[in-house]
């Protein structure tokens, strides 16, 4: 009993630090300085590598400035967002990146995204895959499809591998 207990404590350890990159990362859109006039977002995005599971953040001043989502790349070329496809002003928000393909955000105050303000994100496969382009419509959706036919996210197969891990100790602590 107590070795098979130590072998379990062990795999789902295991299990654990195989997956953590599988939570994805974090990445605050112009690092340091923010969502901001001054950050040169161009360069910070060509710096980054993001992935399907990653999330973006968007940390900026309320009232100052605002996140909005470009459907296509022309728009965002013209810093035309009068048909965006998502506004955000809360000041800190963030947009979760569940599928290969490009995104277009910019700032929604009148001037900002003509100075700059506007970043260009191109999301590869969690494998570092090239992407494929997607339409506008099905890479924004930050709420999750209840008709989903994807396949499943390194979220899921975390999840799956810690129930298995799970039930296969409490089926050894209860079985000895």
């Amino acid at each position: 009993m107590q070795i098979s207990c130590r072998f379990v404590l062990v795999f789902v350890i295991a299990t654990i630090l195989i997956q953590k990159e599988a939570w994805g990362k974090q990445h605050v859109v112009g690092g340091s300085q923010g969502w901001d006039e001054s950050t040169d977002f161009k360069s910070w995005a060509s710096a980054q590598t993001f992935k399907v599971g990653d999330e973006l953040v968007f940390k900026y001043t309320p009232g100052l400035h605002s996140v909005v989502e470009i459907g296509s790349e022309s728009a965002y070329k013209s810093c035309d967002i009068s048909s965006a496809l998502d506004s955000l002003n809360g000041g800190s928000n963030t947009v979760k990146l569940k599928k290969p393909g490009t995104r277009y955000f910019a700032c929604g105050t009148s001037g900002h995204c003509g100075q700059g303000m506007k970043v260009k994100i191109t999301t590869v496969a969690g494998d570092g895959t090239a992407s494929t382009p997607s339409s506008p419509s099905s890479s924004s959706s930050s709420t999750p499809s209840s008709t989903s036919t994807a396949a499943p996210t390194n979220y899921e197969y975390f999840g799956l591998s810690a129930l298995v891990a799970t039930l296969l100790m409490a089926h050894m602590i209860f079985n000895a």
